[in-house]
């Protein structure tokens, strides 16, 4: 409420107020009232455009499902990524509204190290995927699960086997991220990410998929947004958090003909283990989002670029495809056998970038 001070004028009974200087007053008085008027339209008018900005971010991210399933019936992608998306123990849902199921959030959510870190330590947004998300798999066995995609079973690399016998998709490469969950029962939240094209070669990306363990445990980094959930895991895991994964954890590197897949093995860390089981007991009820990258540690690698990211939506335990012989998968729910064997081989600290 803006009062009118000229109405409000403290007159002096000692003093002798001229009608002059009563003019002048309210004139001061309706300057003030004319700037106070024009900075509260001022702020109405950022206010006006910060909510068309949320507006416009909210379309974008709504439509980006739409916009992928658009880009994958315009472009054809190939049958076996198509099937690997679609598959799984864990269903391909709606970015917004999915439950118990994946998604692939836009990389534009994830701020990493810009062109001008280095010199002005300025983050920006990620932008495109290196890699396409094509796949989330949650298993549960009585062993820890290791290297997945040499199992012949394994349904992604069953299904790129399929293609490439028939001449197709000779050059594609899979990067799979296996989170291996302690507990009881053995669990593995298994993220896969595809291309069909050669991976640029002197790339850093090619450097870390053929390069030797000790450079990979230096560079392979997660950056996690819990986008739902209760304070508490908030709390535990930083609403934004990155860490270099090699540094924090055991992570075993498996490299095969046509991909590399990384085995985390988060018991190798007490506390990452207490962190996890907490965040578990409140799965339901968390969405959080996932991205990898290799991080950046030199001027020619930047700008630093996501090899890709799911959403894991409001997953459930019972979702896990039971993983008890080398070639028999049940799934817990009933709803069939699963395409992932079980492999009969037998202090987490958030890195401030």
């Amino acid at each position: 409420m803006i009062l009118h001070l000229s109405s409000r004028i403290p007159l002096n009974p000692f003093s002798t107020l001229s009608l002059t200087s009563l003019s002048n007053g309210e004139s001061q008085d309706e300057n003030l009232v004319q700037r106070e008027k024009e900075k509260g339209k001022g702020k109405r008018e950022r206010e006006r455009e910060r909510e068309r900005e949320r507006e416009r971010r909210q379309k974008k991210f709504t439509m980006c499902p739409k916009q992928h399933k658009h880009r994958a019936s315009s472009t054809g992608l190939p049958e076996w990524i198509t099937e690997s998306i679609h598959g799984g123990s864990l269903l391909h849902v709606d970015l917004e509204t999915g439950t118990n199921g994946w998604a692939s959030p836009p990389g534009d959510l994830f701020f990493l190290r810009s062109r001008n870190y280095f010199t002005k330590k300025q983050k920006s947004p990620a932008g495109d995927y290196l890699l396409l998300p094509v796949g989330m798999d949650w298993l549960r066995s009585t062993t820890k699960l290791d290297n997945v995609l040499a199992r012949p079973d394994n349904r992604i690399a069953q299904a790129l086997k399929k293609a490439q016998s028939q001449g197709k998709s000779l050059k594609s490469f899979i990067f799979a991220v296996n989170l291996q969950v302690p507990g009881k029962d053995q669990h593995s939240a298994v993220f896969y990410f595809a291309t069909e094209d050669p991976i640029p070669l002197g790339s850093l990306l090619y450097r870390f998929v053929n390069g030797d363990d000790a450079f990979r445990n230096q560079r392979f980094k997660i950056v996690n947004r819990i986008v739902k959930g209760p304070w508490i895991v908030k709390k535990a895991v930083g609403n934004y958090s990155a860490c270099l994964l090699g540094k924090a954890l055991t992570c075993n590197y498996h490299r095969g003909p046509n991909y590399l897949e990384i085995d985390v093995d988060i018991a190798s860390s007490t506390i990452a283990s207490a962190i996890l089981h907490l965040a578990l007991g409140y799965v339901t009820s968390v969405t959080i989002d996932m991205g990898f990258l290799v991080e950046s540690q030199a001027e020619d690698e930047l700008p630093e670029r996501l090899l890709g990211a799911v959403r894991v939506c409001q997953m459930e335990m019972s979702s896990a495809f039971v993983v008890d012989a080398p070639h028999a998968i049940v799934n817990s729910r009933g709803l069939g056998p699963a395409k992932v064997n079980h492999d009969d081989d037998a202090d987490i600290a958030e890195k401030k970038c």
